[in-house]
């Protein structure tokens, strides 16, 4: 039996991951600022060497190239930038396991859980291991190049939303929407957004879905901009399998994942999404309420409320 920890052998260094959007001054100066606290406590800190190029880091820095075990013995992904460099940072977490932790530089940031005011005590509670760990579900997808029976040519996955869009602006995208291999209706519009409660306050929200909270677990069907007398959302159960057909009379159209994967949908084509087999583990810093996040995020006026004090 093998003894870990013992006074012969050292607990090995702790090590955070740190993603940047090297893009932006400021993500550049708040890298450069968690990284100096970090390393004052003794926490190692490993980031990408294509970023690190880009960033003023200390030589103590390990700088490492993509692969399989590049968040190999790492507690934490600290991601700094936007919506977009958070869910890039979500590839990261779902692949490892590592929890994700968001700092906001963007401007709404649901997945972020601080502000790059807020520095200074992300690296206090990252050193004294003071944040619970979540999971939120995702999306499995599957594109086949048929009907039900067609045989599967691509597979993705998502923690926001799958959205089957048209691809050639001047025309609509005819698509038959199903539940549980039943169909619920045909129509013509722009496409159709499959989403999960944490991605009901992203594309979902925006294409006029309802926004679902975390803890809720259940999919998404949003259409987008149809044309339709009965293209309503829906909300299913987290065991559902949804799907969208394209029709084979209408033009191709194109598979978005997270906004950020995408791929062509011939003609005929057909998207299935299932809850994800993999979840995606987030780091919280506090317990603040959804209800009292979605009304800072999006500056929702509560003025004349009467409630007690929280």
């Amino acid at each position: 039996m093998t003894t870990v920890n013992s006074e012969s052998d050292p607990a090995p260094r702790r090590t955070v991951f740190l993603l940047a959007h090297t893009g932006r001054p400021a993500a550049v100066r708040s890298a450069e600022l968690l990284v100096q606290g970090l390393l004052r406590h003794g926490i190692g800190v490993r980031v990408l060497a294509d970023e690190a190029r880009d960033l003023p880091l200390p030589s103590a820095v390990e700088a490492v190239d993509p692969g399989e075990d590049l968040l190999n013995q790492c507690e934490l992904l600290v991601v700094l930038g936007g919506d977009g460099t958070l869910l890039r940072g979500a590839e990261f977490a779902r692949a490892s396991g590592v929890p994700m932790l968001g700092v906001n530089l963007g401007r709404v940031g649901f997945l972020a859980e601080a502000e790059r005011d807020d520095l200074d005590r992300v690296v206090k509670r990252v050193v004294a291991r003071d944040y619970e760990v979540e999971e939120r579900m995702t999306i499995d997808v599957l594109v086949r190049n048929g009907g039900s029976d067609g045989e599967p040519v691509h597979t993705d996955w998502a923690l926001n939303e799958a959205s089957v869009e048209k691809a050639a602006r001047e025309r609509m995208l005819e698509v038959v929407t199903e539940v549980d291999g039943r169909p619920v209706s045909r129509f013509g519009g722009d496409g159709v957004v499959c989403a999960t409660p944490t991605g009901s306050t992203a594309y979902a929200f925006s294409a006029g879905g309802p926004v679902v909270w975390p803890e809720v677990e259940a999919l998404l069907m949003v259409p987008i901009s149809a044309h339709a007398l009965f293209a309503k959302p829906l909300v299913t159960s987290p065991a559902s399998v949804l799907a969208v057909e394209v029709q084979p009379q209408t033009p191709n159209g194109v598979l978005w994942c997270d906004g950020r994967r995408t791929v062509e949908l011939p003609a005929g084509a057909r998207v299935e999404v299932r809850r994800g087999a993999v979840p995606v583990r987030l780091a919280r810093l506090h317990h603040a309420l959804f209800t009292d996040r979605l009304v800072a995020k999006f500056a929702l006026p509560v003025a004349g409320w009467r409630g007690a004090p929280h």
